[in-house]
């Protein structure tokens, strides 16, 4: 008999779909959160079937688990875990564990590497439609779909959100049984592009939601929310750059998630502090009482952030006349090139006017320290109205 435990989001449904279609009805396959994991390793233990097969995907098991697995296979049990997560790669020290980031020089996904590893062990046999499934799902769990613009890979997220995982398990075996394609039919169509306006319409009310924290050192926006937490942590991170990452809090759950578009930052290793661990730009942990101290009671005392006016015709970023900000006080900020210094702030408080190499870093720094954002164009036009005419009585 072979047993799978593997994680509850696409990537680990994805290893679940590979190993029904190479063991049928021989396989027992579980759908684990992270924090379920460890608690499912220890009941299989307890059992101690040494002639059943244990697969572990797309999930790493704790310390006290890898020593237990370290005896279980001494003692003959068959055990293999196969992941992708940077967090994980400690694992490797032990026999029974293979975590890889890449692979053939891209980032991997845990289905797409236990694809592999069922092909050369000789239990599955490729074909067309299954090979572009398991490249769906890795480009969708690396978000590597965003920079080849695959919007099929997103679709396939999207659906995998509008089915119990066991229903969709049906589906995609189905569509991948007999077939050299995989696409999706005209009713999913349909759903899809509601669904997609549904998702957008959700993501641009979060927006509105972003709180702004100082956490041990780092700029991180803090939003409450309990679905589509890839597409809403990059929109978000998109929406205010100046953040160093975003952290989606599910109170309920007792979860915490972390995004982030910047290279410079890993939240794998803030993720750490908290039980967790994942990729370098997406990672999850516990809500523990020190993570609901700092992203949910702090954050509750403040008000959350505002969005830039999208739609000026003359209040426009970047520009070398000037932008103009505005801080929760009403009071102006605005942003300049100085022929001489580069660009320069001018605001109310500011003893010395910083300079700065280049846009973004000036903006930043306004968004950082006055939590300010881009006014519409009416306060723009009138404060250079203001600015103009104290320019010509000499003030």
């Amino acid at each position: 008999m072979y047993r799978l435990l593997t994680h509850n989001d696409l990537d680990g449904l994805g290893c679940g779909i590979l190993a029904r279609l190479a063991f049928g009805k021989d396989i027992e396959i579980q759908y684990n959160s992270v924090s379920g994991l460890n608690t499912q390793v220890e009941a299989f233990l307890k059992k101690e079937h040494k002639e059943d097969m244990l697969w572990i995907t797309d999930l790493s098991v704790n310390e006290k688990n890898a020593q237990l697995l370290d005896a279980y296979a001494a003692q003959g049990g068959k055990v293999k875990l196969i992941d992708h997560h940077k967090s994980a790669l400690h694992l490797n020290e032990h026999e029974w564990a293979s975590v890889q980031v890449e692979e053939d020089g891209k980032q991997a996904s845990a289905t797409s590497l236990f694809y592999r590893y069922l092909q050369a062990e000789g239990k599955i046999n490729p074909t067309g439609a299954v090979d572009a499934f398991v490249e769906l799902v890795r480009q969708m769990d690396t978000w590597e779909w965003e920079r080849n613009g695959n919007m099929q890979a997103k679709k396939l997220n999207d659906l995998f959100y509008l089915y119990p995982i066991e229903e969709f398990e049906e589906i995609l075996l189905h569509k991948l049984s007999g077939s050299e394609t995989f696409s999706f039919d005209d009713l999913e169509e349909k759903i899809l592009d509601l669904e997609e306006k549904k998702i957008e319409r959700y993501i641009n009310g979060k927006k509105r939601e972003v709180y702004q924290a100082v956490i041990d050192g780092y700029y991180a926006g803090v939003i409450h929310a309990e679905s589509h937490h890839s597409e809403l942590g990059n929109a978000v991170a998109k929406e205010y750059p100046h953040l160093d990452y975003i952290a989606i809090c599910m109170v309920g759950k007792k979860r915490i998630s972390f995004r982030t578009i910047h290279d410079h930052i890993d939240v794998s290793e803030i993720a750490k502090k908290y039980d967790g661990g994942g990729h370098k730009k997406a990672s999850g942990a516990v809500l523990t009482e020190e993570a609901f101290r700092q992203f949910v009671v702090e954050t509750f005392k403040t008000e959350p952030l505002k969005r830039d006016f999208a739609h000026n015709q003359s209040n426009i970023k970047g520009q070398e006349a000037g932008c103009l900000y505005q801080n929760r006080s009403g009071e102006p900020i605005f942003i300049y090139k100085d022929p001489q210094k580069g660009w320069a702030i001018e605001a109310r408080g500011l003893k010395q006017s910083p300079s700065f190499s280049a846009f973004e870093e000036a903006e930043k720094f306004v968004k950082r320290q006055f939590q300010a954002w881009l006014t519409h164009d009416e306060a723009y036009l009138e404060y250079m109205d203001k600015k103009k005419k104290r320019s010509e009585s000499g003030l």
